[in-house]
């Protein structure tokens, strides 16, 4: 009997999983883990790229108020006739304010001209002001607006994208610490049956066991064996599954090594430890930050642009342009002189539907827009605050679950060791014995998978907060 006292100390070794990795293992911490998801992995490069993009697109709606400079030359002769003979340069400066600036050069010569056309050097400069449409808003300025926009917006999508990465590589990475801890627990349980078995063989040969218990303790081992190849089945899967957000910088997607184990003990770790915030300040950093609710902010504030343009296109259109004119090519010898007296070209253009029929449909339709999205954005709103209460009663019923699951572990060891005792003392049998064993295994898989449950909850929550990215 005294070659069985040592099973207590064995399963208490086992149970509170003291056995630490060894150090020529690899390790892979949270921290690091996420570092690498953050820099290498294709949806962050992705993300980047969406800014890049947007700051692009920004870029494109500017050229549309780039000044631009043409120049158009012609001559015909026919026949030994001089027709024409003339060369336009000129330069158009569009500005914001919808008004656009010209300048230009003009020489013709010829025996077939235009009589409208004035002959030999001359210059000029104008100014062209829409006085209804396109007044306030056009299509220019609306598309450098809503460009600008988006261009914040793409930082809050950006946001987003690494939002959704986060959470499934982070609930991914918590996974895989859980199977490691359920491995190590059966890694434990074999490494101490086999010697349980080896003690009870040598009690059986010197008269202190029956046969019987070598084949008991035998069926437990087998047991425990079949329960860690499964464990380790398990572990390196998870660890597969969780190569999927390792990249190298290089592009190319990592796999784990088999030997790569988590930094930091699950069993090791206490999740009430985690401090949770008040319910009322994650739903309102819910509404204010959350990357989702954000963008349909952006997005109302482009269709708003869209609105303004709508309404300004149901206004006629009336067009005034002016120009001075000079002859030769020193056009600023007139830029002194009144207005509308000498030396100077204008005009007016005037359109408007009159029934105003698509004008009308495409501002009721942007209207429509805006209130769709509004619509959108509320039930949005009320999706993310319900995700937050419900992560939020799950995490703090969790953590009193692992309060709870800790001291049902404790007694299960307690019953343990109290079934040894009567075992040395003759009052028990190792089959009893065994189903304590099990029993208390069961309850500390039961502990690490509520542990590892309650981080990943912790993640969720903040996810749902829009506070995992910030």
């Amino acid at each position: 009997m005294k070659i069985l006292k040592s099973f207590s100390l064995m399963m208490i070794m086992m149970i509170q999983l003291t056995a630490a990795a060894q150090d020529t293992l690899k390790k892979l911490s949270e921290e690091q883990f996420l570092e690498m998801v953050k820099k290498y992995h294709p949806v962050a490069r992705q993300a980047d790229i969406v800014v890049e993009k947007a700051k692009a697109d920004v870029t494109i709606a500017r050229g549309m108020f780039d000044p631009t400079l043409q120049n158009e030359a012609s001559q015909k002769t026919f026949d030994g006739i001089d027709y024409y003979n003339y060369n336009r340069p000129s330069v158009n400066i569009p500005t914001w304010f919808g008004v656009e600036l010209s300048a230009g050069l003009e020489y013709l010569s010829g025996n077939r001209t235009d009589p409208m056309d004035t002959k030999g050097e001359s210059s000029y400069f104008g100014i062209s002001v829409p006085l209804g449409k396109n007044l306030l808003m056009d299509k220019r300025r609306a598309a450098l607006q809503s460009a600008k926009i988006f261009r914040t917006a793409s930082v809050t999508e950006k946001r987003s994208m690494l939002n959704n990465l986060f959470l499934d590589a982070l609930t991914g990475y918590w996974n895989w610490v859980k199977q490691y801890q359920v491995y190590r627990i059966m890694d434990e349980a074999v490494a101490v049956n086999e010697k349980r078995l080896a003690l009870v063989r040598t009690a059986y040969l010197w008269g202190d066991r029956p046969a019987i218990d070598t084949t008991e303790a035998l069926a437990q081992l087998q047991q425990f064996e079949l329960l860690r190849s499964q464990a380790l089945l398990d572990f390196r899967n998870s660890g597969l599954e969780l190569s999927v957000y390792v990249w190298a910088n290089s592009g190319m997607p990592v796999e784990l090594p088999y030997d790569t184990k988590p930094a930091e003990e699950l069993a090791a770790m206490n999740p009430k430890t985690i401090q949770v915030p008040e319910l009322n300040y994650l739903l309102e950093t819910a509404r204010k930050n959350h990357p989702e609710l954000l963008l349909y902010n952006y997005k109302l504030d482009v269709l708003g642009i869209e609105k303004k343009l709508k309404f300004q296109e149901q206004l006629p259109t009336i067009n005034f342009r002016y120009n001075q004119l000079a002859r030769g090519y020193d056009v600023w010898k007139t830029a002194t002189s009144p207005l509308l007296e000498n030396n100077f070209q204008y005009g007016f253009y005037m359109s408007i539907p009159l029934r105003l029929s698509q004008g009308r449909g495409e501002y009721k339709k942007a209207k429509l827009k805006i209130e769709e999205t509004k619509l959108q954005k509320n039930q949005k709103m009320v999706q993310v605050e319900a995700k937050v209460k419900i992560y939020f009663n799950e995490l703090l019923t969790l953590q009193n679950q692992v309060s709870l699951q800790e001291k049902a572990w404790k007694n299960y060891v307690a019953l343990q060791q109290g079934e040894e005792i009567r075992l040395r003392a003759g009052e028990s049998s190792l089959f009893l014995v065994n189903a304590r064993e099990n029993k208390t295994l069961e309850g500390l898989q039961k502990l690490q998978e509520l542990k590892a449950k309650c981080y990943i909850t912790h993640i969720k929550l903040k996810w749902a907060s829009g506070l995992l990215v910030q």
